[in-house]
Parts: structure tokens; C-alpha cells; sequence
């Protein structure tokens, strides 16, 4: 078994002139080739060995998009440290909730080592000094890169295949994120298992816009391509956010192969990608666009492929994946080779927890399927007593294979909790059928709004803090928008008060203290009377019966 050092170092030495990365920026191209890729990338290991950064120590990478965070990365892997990037701070984040949720980071992982840009140096020293330690700070200045690769000197040649490579967080709104630790031998079982699953091969071109702090992005749209010698379209998650037509107009440049996406994604390009844009856009060469890191929704499929049929876009290209950063990335695949298989199902049965297949006349809803588990995992579903379930019945997701992480970092007491015997309880509710899984929802009610992660607690905690809202009455949820293709966040909050004006007043500020506290905006602030929340037989209050009630009194169910 080999590590990822030794692969890269393989591609350098067999193919150094090839093309690893097209990095885009606008409409310019930045042709980056094995050899460029690694001499600048060893820069940064030098930067860190003087440094005094040791091999198995954590680096954090905040970094905007572009060629400083590709080599940041790659230097520390070199070196035989442990990289993690972490999103960079933007105008929609507020810097207060950013420093927190930085300095709860720093204290669970306390990097050894810091890159980022002068500018932002401030803010990283105030949460490296409020989680009381210290650390080296790197400035992309500070680095150059090397004309000559000594292979025989490279720290990360001399770690093992069980040793970490590096760290993905989970995108959550406020709180502690957890740090998840993948090995060398993980990362390459899913590599190859997952190539396999979706044949893909060096002859792909992979046209990528997500963010590499993300599972989606890093793995499947960065290490898969560059470790496999296929080539990498990489653009700005922010190019694509303000222009998604240039996603499109890429593949058609490049003759994209494969290309994944969240599911609003597919929504957000159908609606705001105008034909003007299109012209001279082919899609035929997409043979994989695939659906993943969110509820998977059929509709959205639909419009996207009514949208863009006419400019080639194949139905069978309209693939499928369940995911996540624990088992590094897939855990199964749908949709290659074979039409993704669509489960038309009684409405009135799932609200029981079965997948009973429709019969004439009944109310149904169409689920999509998340394919099936890839060589090297396996999948069962199981009931609150942790046995299995029987095919249809909707329970746990729980998995376990080759891919898997060695653990959350630095926190064995989540990492206990997040398997039984053996097997990685995911959170995530589902059912199988003739071997294909259906993700249906999630055990603990959390929230994906544009493939991030929403921890409902955190948002009800925010809005404990706000003048007037009754002590542990509030309930956050998210609602799916047909339109958006994504969930939106909705707060239920009672209140003493029946003045109108004063009921304004809380619902604003509960929506300013949720954007001041967390990364999110709120689309519904629903203010209700006493005794307006239904609680469980337990006492406590119930996310989903209240969500059902709010969906009627609101009219959007």
C-alpha cells in the first residue's frame, strides 16, 4: 500500500509535464503541471521544517481560493504534517462568530502551524491567544518555491500508510466542529474503490467549483483527480455563486467528464443561468453529474434536465452519491452504467417508517436513490434497539469498510459515541431496496441549507438570548423549498406578549441575533402564543410534530 507521497511523487517522476490543474480565475487559465504543482508545494514543506513544524502535527490552511491554498496544502503532506483547511472569512460571516468558532477549533486541535494571508493575521491571533496557545504563522510571502525535488528528503516519503494525512471539519453553524482524521490507507481505499465505482480513469476531466474545505470539494473534486492522473478544471466557489452559467460554459470548454454537485445546485443553475450565456455551450460531453451531500430530490433532477437537454446534457448522465467526510467520502454511488432508480412510494406509509411501493390511487412521493454501497463499504439500517431493519423499513444508516476514519481528533469521547460494534452510526434516517439506499431524512433533525450543515440547537440557543421569547420554548427546523432546491431555516418561538408591535419587535430581533450569531440567515421568525409547541410523551419538544404544525398554520404544506 502505498501513501499519497508516493503516488504524487510517482506522477512527478512518470508525467511532470502533464497538466494536474487548469485553475480558473474568470476567464483566465493557470495551467499548473505535476512539476509545478510539487515544487511549489515543497516550498511550503521548507517553509514549514524551518519553521520547526514537526511530521504528524496539524496545520490549518485558512486560505482564499487559488494557488497558495493548493500548494499550502500539498506542502504540508509532503512535509508528513497533517493539513486542514478551513473556509475563509467572508463578508456574509460575522467576524465575532468566525473568531469563536476558529478559537473553539484551536483549542481541540491546536495546530502547530497556521497559513493565511497579512490581512487576516489579527483575527488568527485572537483566536490562537483565546484558546491559550500559541503557534508558527505562515504568510504565502513568506514561501518559495523550490527548482529541484529531492525525493530522498522528503519527511512525508517516511510515514506509514496508517499514519493521518489530514483533517476535513463538518460545516456546522456555531460550536466546537469536529476534526475528522483520515489515513494515508483511507484515503487511497476510497480513491480507488470510489474510481472504480464511476469508472473513471485519466482520461476524465473533472470541472470542479465547490470549496476544498468541503468532503464534496476536497475529495472527489481535488485528491481523486490530481492522485489518478485525470485532469482538474478547478474554479472559485465564489465565481460560481455569482455566475453558475460558467460551470457550464468550463465543460463545454474543457470537455468536462464528471462534475459534482449539492442538490440546490441543480435548482440554483435551471433558474438563474439565462440563455444568453448558453450560446455555444455543449453538455454532451458530461457523462457523470452527480447529486450529492444533501437530500437528493427527483424534482430537482427533472428541472435540471429540462433546462439544459437542449444544450446536450444526457438523462443518463444524472448520477447519484451518498457521502460523508467519516468514511472520506462515498459511501455508495447510483446512476453509472444504469438510470438512477427512482422509488415511487406511498406518502401515508413513509410517514410510518416504510417504503411501501405505491398502488393505484394512492397519494405517492417519487425518492431517489443514493445507489449502492461502493466495493468497500457496507451498509445496514437499524432500529432504535441498533438491530437490523427489514428491506423498506426506515432506520439509522449505519456503515463500515475500508475508508474509514481513525477517529475524530483529539476527541475520543465523540468518537466512542459515533460507533457500535464496529459500525459508524451516521444520523442519517434511510431504507434499502433490492440493494440500493434511500436517504430519507436525519435522526437528530439537523439542517443542510446549500450543503452546510445547521445544528438546530445552536439556533435555538441564539434565540433564547433575545428580549421576550419564553425560556425554552423555541424550536428551529428546516423547510424545503421546491424552488431552491435546498431547506430553509424556520424559528417557532412563544412569547408573554400579545402586543403586535412588540411581537415585531422579538421576531426582527430574533433574525438579527441569528445572522450575528451564526452563518445563516432565517427565512421564517413565526411568533406564537403559550402552550403553542407540542412536546413528546417524554416531555420534550418535538422538532418534527412542530414543524408539521407550522407547515399548516403557515399554508406551506
Amino acid at each position: 500500500m502505498n501513501t499519497l507521497v508516493d503516488v504524487l511523487v510517482r506522477s512527478y517522476k512518470q508525467t511532470p509535464d502533464r497538466v494536474a490543474i487548469h485553475l480558473l480565475e474568470g476567464d483566465v487559465d493557470h495551467s499548473i503541471s505535476y512539476r509545478v504543482l510539487l515544487h511549489g508545494a515543497e516550498g511550503y514543506a521548507q517553509a514549514l521544517a524551518q519553521a520547526g513544524v514537526g511530521t504528524g502535527e496539524p496545520v490549518v490552511i485558512i486560505l482564499q481560493h487559488g494557488r497558495a491554498l493548493i500548494e499550502a496544502f500539498f506542502g504540508a503532506v509532503l512535509h508528513g504534517a497533517i493539513p486542514a483547511i478551513m473556509p475563509f472569512l467572508t463578508e456574509k460571516m460575522s467576524p465575532d462568530r468566525y473568531r469563536e468558532s476558529l478559537s473553539s477549533l484551536m483549542e481541540i486541535t491546536r495546530p502547530a502551524a497556521i497559513i493565511t494571508y497579512p490581512e487576516f493575521v489579527p483575527q488568527v491571533r485572537r483566536a490562537v491567544h483565546s484558546a491559550n496557545f500559541d503557534c508558527t504563522i505562515l504568510l504565502p510571502s513568506d514561501v518559495t518555491p523550490i527548482s529541484e525535488l529531492m525525493f530522498d528528503c522528503l519527511p512525508g516519503a517516511k510515514r506509514s500508510t496508517e499514519d493521518l494525512v489530514l483533517l476535513q471539519h463538518s460545516s456546522g453553524t456555531t460550536g466546537l466542529q469536529k476534526g475528522v482524521a483520515l489515513s494515508h490507507k483511507a484515503v487511497l481505499n476510497q480513491v480507488y474503490s470510489y474510481a472504480d465505482a464511476i469508472h473513471m480513469t485519466h482520461e476524465d476531466i473533472v470541472v470542479n467549483w465547490l470549496p476544498l474545505y468541503h468532503d464534496m470539494g476536497l475529495i472527489a473534486g481535488f485528491l481523486m483527480p490530481i492522485l489518478l492522473r485525470a485532469t482538474l478544471v478547478l474554479m472559485s466557489p465564489f465565481d460560481w455563486v455569482r455566475a453558475p452559467h460558467r460551470l457550464l460554459q468550463a465543460v463545454s470548454r474543457y470537455r468536462g467528464t464528471l462534475s459534482w454537485l449539492p442538490n440546490f445546485a441543480y435548482n440554483f443553475c435551471a433558474q438563474k443561468v439565462r440563455d444568453r450565456n448558453m450560446e455555444g455551450v455543449s453538455l454532451s460531453s458530461w457523462r457523470a453529474v452527480i447529486n450529492c451531500s444533501e437530500p437528493m430530490r427527483w424534482k430537482s433532477h427533472k428541472l435540471f434536465l429540462e433546462r439544459f437537454e437542449r444544450y446536450g446534457l444526457r438523462r443518463e448522465a444524472l448520477a447519484t452519491c451518498y457521502a460523508m467526510a467519516e468514511n472520506v467520502f462515498a459511501v455508495t454511488q447510483g446512476g453509472i452504467g444504469f438510470p438512477v432508480v427512482v422509488d415511487e412510494v406511498d406518502r401515508q406509509a413513509m410517514q410510518d417508517q416504510v417504503a411501501r411501493p405505491a398502488q393505484n390511487g394512492s397519494d405517492t412521493m417519487m425518492n431517489l436513490s443514493a445507489g449502492r454501497p461502493i466495493s468497500i463499504t457496507q451498509v445496514r439500517i437499524l432500529g432504535e434497539d441498533r438491530r437490523d431493519l427489514p428491506e423498506r423499513h426506515i432506520g439509522e444508516i449505519a456503515i463500515q469498510g475500508a475508508c474509514m476514519l481513525s477517529g475524530y481528533y483529539n476527541r475520543d469521547d465523540l468518537t466512542k459515541q459515533a460507533f457500535h460494534e464496529g459500525w459508524y452510526l451516521t444520523g442519517d434516517l434511510g431504507y434499502l431496496a433490492n440493494g440500493e439506499l434511500f436517504v430519507t431524512g436525519r435522526l437528530k433533525d439537523l439542517i443542510i441549507v446549500g450543503g452546510k450543515n445547521i445544528y438546530p440547537l445552536d439556533l435555538e440557543e441564539l434565540t433564547g438570548e433575545v428580549s421576550g421569547v419564553h425560556p425554552g420554548r423555541v424550536v428551529a427546523f428546516g423547510v424545503f423549498n421546491e424552488t431552491l432546491g435546498t431547506e430553509e431555516i424556520a424559528i417557532v418561538a412563544e412569547v408573554d406578549t400579545n402586543d403586535p408591535q412588540e411581537r415585531r419587535r422579538i421576531a426582527e430581533e430574533i433574525r438579527q441575533e441569528i445572522a450575528r450569531g451564526s452563518d445563516v440567515t432565517l427565512r421564517y421568525s413565526w411568533i406564537v402564543d403559550r402552550k403553542w409547541l407540542i412536546k413528546t410523551s417524554s416531555g420534550k419538544l418535538s422538532r418534527r410534530a412542530n414543524r408539521d404544525k407550522f407547515l399548516a398554520e403557515a399554508e406551506l404544506a
